[in-house]
């Protein structure tokens, strides 16, 4: 019998019986952790809330055996909130989807459970934290989240030189299966022509220059989001069941149409555990 504290985001939920939940978490130091969290969904609950998707938290698990992940789930005993981001996005619609997108990635990248995944860790609290508080366009992060973390799990895509001879850039072509652009000699059946604009955008949101990313016009942001899109799909072998409810309407009307068309609802304990302070090692994403 073992005590192991970490420190995650909850990526969701299940339902187990009349009063208990499965938490999956996405750890720092034991990547993808499954948990059962005893209780929370009664009312009075001590720590039910802070178990929520988009909430970083810091646990401390009880498992029977040496390993945190063995053959049975291991116990959530105790939990502390360290930032709850889901404040600042489940009021928002837009972040909202884009968030639950960014939680499914790294449930995706990080399928085998016990085993550290850091950067993706990292990578989730920094563009967590971008979405809650603001600072870009929801659907702009969330292409840099996943563009990013392909780049982390070994897919990075190419912008500039051919993916495939290294031709340096730019090349017209873009081509899923052969990694990003391409030149006209190594185009490969299948190959998109997409605009230069787009591929500078999807660039910019991969090197963190948002200046660029924020300056680009709505049908170039759309453009490289089915880019990203299919990208993503090709590496995963299967879509993201989210990212069909993701918006990507850039100008305020549509916000505001769209926000007006939803409202009226036509729409798509051993021991103490000390909080710890806000992760300083996950920036917000840039």
């Amino acid at each position: 019998m073992s005590l192991f504290r970490d420190d995650g985001i909850v990526l969701r939920t299940q339902k187990l019986g009349e009063a208990d939940r499965i938490i999956t978490l996405l750890t720092r130091g034991h990547g993808r952790v499954r948990a059962v969290a005893r209780g929370v969904r009664r009312t009075k609950s001590k720590f039910g809330a802070r178990l929520e998707p988009f909430s970083h938290v810091d646990v401390q698990f009880f498992a029977r055996g040496s390993e945190l992940v063995g053959r049975g789930l291991p116990l959530c005993t105790q939990s502390e909130t360290i930032t709850p981001y889901g404040g600042g996005i489940v009021t928002d619609y837009a972040r909202y989807t884009a968030g639950t997108a960014m939680l499914e990635t790294a449930e995706r990248f990080t399928d085998h459970e016990g085993e550290p995944a850091v950067q993706q860790y990292l990578l989730l609290v920094g563009g967590l934290r971008t979405l809650a508080r603001g600072e870009h366009a929801p659907h702009l992060i969330l292409d840099a989240f996943l563009l990013r973390s392909l780049a982390v799990n070994g897919y990075a895509p190419s912008f500039e030189d051919c993916a495939r001879c290294g031709l340096p850039g730019p090349n017209r072509f873009f081509s899923v299966s052969a990694g990003g652009v391409i030149c006209v000699d190594c185009r490969v059946p299948g190959s998109v022509v997409p605009s230069a604009e787009a591929v500078g955008l999807l660039s910019a949101l991969l090197t963190g220059d948002w200046e660029t990313a924020d300056a680009c016009e709505a049908r170039h942001v759309r453009e490289g989001g089915g880019l990203v899109s299919a990208y993503l799909h090709w590496h995963l072998e299967r879509g993201l069941r989210s990212l069909r409810y993701v918006e990507k309407n850039d100008s305020p009307g549509h916000a505001e149409k769209n926000e007006e068309t939803r409202a009226h609802g036509t729409t798509r304990n051993p021991g103490t555990l000390q909080p710890r302070v806000p992760d300083a090692g996950a920036a917000p994403l840039r």
